[in-house]
């Protein structure tokens, strides 16, 4: 991970900032003789949303999907799962094919920015926020060529704004100040994390096939939702991390469950001491 931070620390000092009417040219096309040179030998860190969309182009269980094209690292400091795309034999990515990615409406969003990148400083001031910043790499020779994008339009024309949204609340629960105060996570807390984040299939067997829904006060129109609708249960995924992780009010326990616990410390406080 030490080579990640210096690439950070050096992208956080080093590279132009742009902001979003700032323009560059930039084509890819089967014609270019770097056709798909950027789907080769790469580390392509994937969003929950990254796996929702991909396990649901190609009609596989979630499990099945990690378990087939994904591979697991941890953040050092508190042990959270990284999610990477696992490259196959030839260090290609498994989707791409002579004409390009076959997945490429539900590509994830890493490759939908390129040759764009994001970068947040983990404690911004006033005058030190967000910024794009563009890549350029000997192995793409798109650079100066076709036409001319904004940020803006870039962003637009690639779909990105769709998984901004989607991951606005992974990205919350990402810069939540209690990863700070915290330890590393527990294997029990690491594992209820990676679920909820990745393995959404599994994850809505646990709401529903457990005491889950009669510890907790639902809506009765979400929980239909979120029995087929991934999207409405991916965002209930992250406001039950927060609650779960960081004891957040994002979650209501049911009253019944709170009044019986209540008495079962009332009881517990007034009972007689043991004997000797």
């Amino acid at each position: 991970m030490t080579d990640e931070k210096i690439t950070r620390d050096a992208i956080l000092k080093d590279y132009p900032r742009m902001k979003m009417d700032d323009a560059f040219t930039f084509r890819c096309g089967k014609d270019m003789d770097c056709f798909t040179c950027c789907c080769r030998d790469v580390s392509i860190i994937l969003t929950p949303y990254d796996v929702l969309r991909m396990k649901n182009a190609l009609h596989m269980d979630s499990t099945e999907f990690l378990r087939k094209y994904t591979l697991t690292a941890s953040t050092n400091e508190r042990n959270i799962p990284v999610l990477l795309l696992k490259m196959d034999e030839e260090q290609t990515c498994p989707f791409v094919s002579e004409e390009g990615c076959s997945i490429y409406g539900h590509r994830p969003w890493a490759c939908r920015m390129y040759p764009l990148g994001a970068a947040e400083p983990q404690n911004p001031n006033p005058t030190d926020h967000a910024f794009n910043f563009l890549l350029k790499e000997d192995l793409c020779h798109g650079h100066g060529e076709g036409r001319a994008y904004t940020v803006r339009e870039w962003i637009a024309d690639q779909g990105i704004e769709e998984y901004d949204m989607m991951g606005a609340s992974f990205k919350a629960l990402m810069l939540h100040p209690g990863w700070n105060e915290s330890e590393a996570l527990t294997a029990e807390k690491r594992a209820m994390y990676y679920m909820t984040c990745y393995d959404l299939d599994r994850f809505r067997r646990f709401v529903f096939e457990s005491r889950f829904l009669e510890l907790f006060e639902v809506e009765e129109t979400r929980v239909d939702a979120m029995k087929t609708d991934d999207e409405e249960l991916l965002d209930f995924g992250m406001q039950w991390l927060m609650f779960s992780l960081f004891n957040e009010k994002s979650m209501k326990i049911r009253k019944s469950v709170m009044a019986q616990r209540c008495r079962a410390e009332e009881a517990e406080g007034a009972a007689p001491p043991p004997s000797r």
